[in-house]
């Protein structure tokens, strides 16, 4: 339904554009100059929109430091030891969870291999069922 309403819109769109189109060029000369020269007037008139400017704020040591103030007037902000804190604690907490996981799962690796050893120590097999490929996948499947 909206794609019917969106290629009718764009049908209408360009209706008028090509309307408009027509119609300015069949204009005088004259007054397309009088339109040109107000148009002009009225961009030079127009104010400059504000531009806002962003002080990073995990800077280098000595980056900015010649700066007075800001473009606002305003002087630069300094972080406290807190705020600092609070932008590095989640990067710690992360590292941290990744070194946990991969404790875990190298523990629950040992533990596996080591049931193996002891099924294997454990069993009264000849040495060669040891040498027997298919032998390591009846013990994943007996497990």
């Amino acid at each position: 339904m909206s794609s019917a309403l969106e290629i009718k819109e764009l049908e209408f769109v360009q209706g008028m554009r090509r309307a408009l189109d027509e119609s300015a060029a069949s204009l005088p000369s004259a007054t397309t100059a009088r339109l040109t020269a107000a148009r002009k007037a009225a961009l030079a008139r127009k104010k400059a929109e504000p531009v806002l400017v962003r002080v990073p704020s995990l800077a280098a040591a000595g980056v900015g430091a010649g700066m007075a103030a800001l473009p606002d007037g305003l002087p630069p902000r300094r972080r406290s030891a807190f705020a600092r804190f609070a932008l590095a604690w989640p990067l710690a907490a992360l590292v941290a969870g990744l070194f946990a996981i991969a404790y875990f799962e190298d523990q629950q690796r040992t533990a596996e291999l080591a049931d193996i050893d002891a099924a294997m120590l454990s069993d009264d097999l000849p040495l060669t069922a040891y040498l027997d490929h298919g032998f390591n996948a009846y013990l994943t499947r007996a497990h």
